[in-house]
């Protein structure tokens, strides 16, 4: 089984850095304590992800809301 994931850093924008996303990181965290964004997992004591699937359905779902 292969699996996808996306790190915070690949997701969140910065000033240094374009992520797939154009906010924060502290953005990211807000959506997700609001339920506004997927849940991350842990696969390791500091390393978080995020399934690449789920934040891909959520752009797509974004996307659609957009066009509405």
């Amino acid at each position: 089984m292969s699996q996808r994931l996306f790190r915070l850093r690949q997701l969140a924008s910065t000033k240094q850095r374009t992520g797939l996303l154009p906010c924060s990181p502290a953005t990211i965290w807000r959506m997700v304590k609001a339920g506004e964004f997927p849940q991350p997992f842990k696969i390791g004591q500091n390393c978080t992800v995020w399934d690449a699937s789920e934040v891909e359905g959520y752009i797509k779902q974004q996307r659609e809301r957009g066009a509405a």
